[in-house]
């Protein structure tokens, strides 16, 4: 049990929602009240993450989700990330004297996949009407939401970039040509329009065919156009360079969002789920796997360094077998066998290699490595815990997260991110910017992870579910990248191992590394490093230095953004709770 927590942890019998953002919560847990399903609930508030987290989220970005229903042996993964262009070649980025995607703009554009994956999972298993399902969001859009501190940070940072060269974002962002402050009340009436159009292009016979009619309307009819138009134009990315972009119309029109089988491990009592090796998901299970057997008791010396020392053994076979392709030896990585012999690399010191394994006998093959001197500690952000960049123009993309939980026992994690408001100039027509999930593709070729024409860049976003008995009974995740699966193992181990409820184990003092190359442009690695909070202790940061670990100490709370719901099946019980830090994570339930 922790000594002190920020909140309550929330209990009820009727529904749970939570989130990175108030409002999204309240518009979630109001579909609830009102009579919707967690379906319902969690695209509408899906839809207000667009709109009050432009900074983290957008129409034009990535979506996957896991869900339960009561009944269900398992959770369904729902993937909604865009893949590449099919003239997104390596070639193609060579020519133009490239050697890594760029981190914004035109060139890092994936086929926008969020809300084709919200229409696509309310027509399928939603009961409410799109129009009513998008009011929220449209009158937050058209009347406006009061800007968090954080929102109001991040639109000052591009201030610059959007006046003298991102000038439909000026439009939308800098009103009266300067960045808002925190607290004002602000709109994005381009944006409510493109709401709109999808409202009234929702007709036909049946709500199943006329979501399916708005849907057509975004991949094969007025977004689709504007998407096309727009790349065309060339604007300033990451490079120092005009770019136009790659992504057509007819990206959009072939491909649409996919239900899939999730990936599980056993973890004592429980199965944890997550997506497939198309994303960073895995990662988790291989770091379940690595510590299962090891005496660990979360809030120790002991504990920050052998979940490190997992964390950068997993990571590095992300680096060197996960992506979208149809030989990811996922069997052989999970297994007991593999994880025995890679245990026994936790050795008393922290480790400075990156060290895939052999996954039945296949060599491993990692990417060009660009290693930083980790004698001069990058700057680290309050909220993801990355490293900024330091050129005041580019910022950094995170994530946001909701969960829901309903009085008919189904759940549901989803982890929008990408769309951000300072990765790609903003479509005027549309009132959003494409998302740039293409930066986390190599141009080197041979790895699971190099780009091609269709392929699924390997996302970093990564909700989980679990359950017990077969029955879902927990589901949660965070923003943060490639902290993604190292927050969420800290959460899930303080909680199932540490004894602490959802909000304790939430408030828990957060850690982790930065050892690994970063899947984002320019793809950095500070090996060793380990960012912790200072509220883990001076005494536990020295002991860990002394085992030759890179400490970084941020502030006290700084580090992870993560929000839960769970479910008891004996007693349909309902818990949330959710993340204290940067003061707009809220849980709502009765």
């Amino acid at each position: 049990m922790t000594d002190f927590t920020t909140r309550p942890e929330l209990a009820g019998t009727f529904g749970m929602a939570a989130s990175t953002h108030w409002l999204s919560s309240q518009t979630a847990m109001s579909v609830l009240e009102r009579g919707g399903n967690a379906f319902d609930a969690v695209v509408a508030g899906g839809f207000v993450l667009q709109v009050v987290e432009p900074h983290q989220n957008g129409p034009g970005g990535d979506l996957p989700l896991l869900f339960s229903r009561v009944g269900d042996e398992r959770p369904t993964v729902l993937c909604a990330q865009g893949p590449a262009p099919e003239a997104a070649t390596p070639q193609a980025y060579r020519d133009l004297g490239l050697d890594l995607v760029p981190g914004s703009g035109q060139l890092a554009a994936v086929v926008p996949g969020a809300t084709p994956g919200w229409l696509t999972l309310l027509r399928d298993h939603g009961t409410w009407e799109l129009s009513d399902v998008l009011a929220y969001a449209i009158g937050y859009a058209s009347n406006g939401y009061p800007l968090t501190a954080k929102v109001a940070a991040g639109i000052a940072r591009v201030e610059q970039l959007f006046a003298d060269e991102w000038t439909t974002s000026a439009t939308v962002y800098l009103r009266g040509g300067r960045a808002p402050h925190a607290g004002a009340l602000f709109t994005n009436p381009a944006l409510a329009g493109t709401y709109e159009r999808l409202v009234r292009a929702a007709v036909g016979s049946t709500r199943e065919s006329r979501i399916a009619s708005a849907l057509t309307a975004w991949s094969d009819g007025f977004v689709a156009e504007a998407v096309d138009a727009w790349a065309r134009t060339a604007w300033l990315d990451s490079t120092g360079t005009k770019h136009s972009g790659l992504i057509t119309g007819a990206d959009l029109a072939r491909w649409r969002p996919a239900y899939e089988a999730p990936v599980g491990i056993e973890f004592g009592s429980h199965t944890v789920y997550k997506t497939g090796p198309w994303g960073q998901g895995p990662v988790l299970l291989q770091q379940l796997a690595l510590l299962d057997g090891l005496d660990i008791r979360p809030g120790t010396p002991d504990f920050v360094h052998a979940v490190v020392e997992a964390a950068k053994l997993a990571f590095a076979d992300r680096e060197a077998w996960y992506g979208d392709v149809a030989d990811v030896p996922l069997d052989a990585l999970l297994s007991p066998a593999y994880n025995d012999g890679r245990r026994g690399l936790i050795g008393d010191e922290a480790s400075l290699d990156l060290r895939p394994g052999a996954p039945g006998g296949r060599i491993p093959v990692l990417p060009e490595i660009i290693d930083r001197d980790t004698s001069v500690r990058p700057p680290v952000d309050a909220t993801t815990g990355e490293p900024i960049a330091a050129d005041g123009g580019s910022g950094r993309g995170d994530t946001v997260h909701l969960d829901v939980v309903d009085r008919w026992g189904t759940m549901i994690s989803a982890t929008p991110s990408g769309g951000w408001l300072h990765a790609s100039p903003v479509i005027p027509d549309l009132g959003f910017g494409l998302g740039t999930r293409l930066q986390m593709a190599w141009l080197e070729e041979g790895l699971p992870n190099s780009l091609a024409p269709g392929k699924r860049p390997r996302t970093t976003l990564s909700p989980t579910m679990v359950s017990r008995d077969c029955e879902a009974v927990l589901a949660y995740g965070s923003p943060g990248g490639d902290q993604q699966d190292q927050w969420q193992l800290v959460f899930l181990l303080n909680h199932l191992l540490g004894g602490m409820n959802l909000q304790e184990a939430i408030d828990a003092p957060m850690f982790h590394t930065t050892h690994f190359p970063g899947s984002f442009y320019p793809r950095d690695a500070y090996p060793g490093q380990v960012v912790a909070e200072e509220r883990l202790g001076a005494e536990v940061v020295a002991e860990l230095e002394s085992r030759g670990h890179r400490m970084s100490v941020a502030g006290a709370w700084e580090l992870g953004r993560l929000s839960a719901v769970a479910r008891d099946p004996r007693t349909g019980q309902v818990r949330a709770a959710a993340n204290p830090r940067g003061m707009q994570g809220y849980a709502v339930g009765r």
